[in-house]
């Protein structure tokens, strides 16, 4: 016992030297020829990981650099910005936000020279939500959120072809994971930036999650000439698994929500449900399920209220 808890204590004192200094400690991992990620913790929002639990991106090319994704706050997008310098001399460019949730966007204070770019509708959901994700992060992860507001994207983008210098890159606006969501597929390379419409050894976020439409667009990814995938939860992979694994989670959601309200189960009945073996080693499956069920099972119960009743 006393060995544990040395190790323990030790554990801790580490873990309190890197706080200390709020080093988000970013290695930027090369996927491709200039395509790189910086890959965040395969977890919850917490302390230990300073909320850094995205994977942003960048890609180098002979115009200047493409950011993608901003992080979870300004000390992170800061230590980005400052890893991407280590990495080229060229200047960043564009600066890309996937989705309306804070981490896609907290690090956009370190672009302020240049100022983001999002679809319309994740500028509009940063700029009704901003405040009320900058309280919520603040309480969950305290000082490693220092300095930081919430910044929303200056400039609204349009899904097409975005060409920077000689490289071309395939910008996609989807839904389901939230009202928009885009994707940026890298056409030299083959590396999609697939945005929390992928997770990968995850359970998937739900607060703004349409499940058809989510479904829909995940059919969409499918079909596109990706060679790698980055989803914004979970590790890369070199194959569509993000996909797969997302598709089937969300299916057995759909389904079991569906049976339960037909039920009438209560939400702590459908809390207690049985979790297939496939999704028990998922990252976050304690609190992420809970979240799942609270965001859409109303709706479910409304659909089965609202159905016609039959008098046969």
């Amino acid at each position: 016992m006393r060995h544990i808890l040395v190790a323990l204590l030790a554990l801790l004192a580490a873990w309190a030297a890197r706080a200390g200094d709020f080093d988000y400690a970013l290695k930027p991992r090369e996927l491709a020829p200039g395509v790189y990620v910086f890959e965040g913790a395969v977890a919850d929002f917490s302390p230990a990981n300073g909320c850094n639990i995205i994977n942003t991106g960048f890609i180098v090319t002979d115009a200047g650099v493409v950011v993608i994704n901003t992080g979870p706050s300004k000390r992170y997008g800061d230590q980005q910005r400052a890893a991407i310098r280590r990495v080229t001399a060229l200047p960043v460019v564009r600066v890309l936000n996937l989705n309306l949730h804070p981490d896609y966007f907290f690090g956009n204070q370190a672009y302020a020279d240049l100022g983001a770019e999002a679809l319309a509708g994740t500028r509009q959901g940063q700029q009704a939500e901003g405040k009320a994700y900058e309280d919520n992060m603040y309480r969950i992860c305290g000082d490693w959120m220092r300095d930081t507001e919430s910044t929303p994207a200056a400039r609204g983008i349009a899904p097409g072809r975005l060409q920077v210098g000689t490289r071309s890159l395939t910008l996609l606006r989807l839904s389901g994971h939230t009202a928009d969501d885009l994707v940026v597929l890298d056409e030299t390379s083959g590396v999609m930036f697939a945005g929390g419409l992928a997770f990968h050894a995850r359970v998937p976020t739900t607060p703004h999650a349409a499940v058809p439409a989510w479904l829909e667009s995940l059919d969409v990814l499918e079909t596109l000439p990706f060679r790698i995938v980055v989803p914004s939860h979970g590790p890369v992979a070199h194959t569509g698994a993000p996909i797969t694994e997302t598709r089937a989670y969300l299916r057995w959601l759909d389904a079991t929500l569906r049976d339960a309200a037909a039920r009438g189960l209560d939400m702590n009945e459908v809390l207690a449900l049985p979790i297939p073996e496939r999704f028990r080693g998922f990252a976050a499956l304690d609190t992420e399920f809970v979240r799942n069920v609270s965001h859409l099972y109303p709706r479910y119960e409304r659909a089965v209220l609202a159905a016609p009743v039959s008098r046969d």
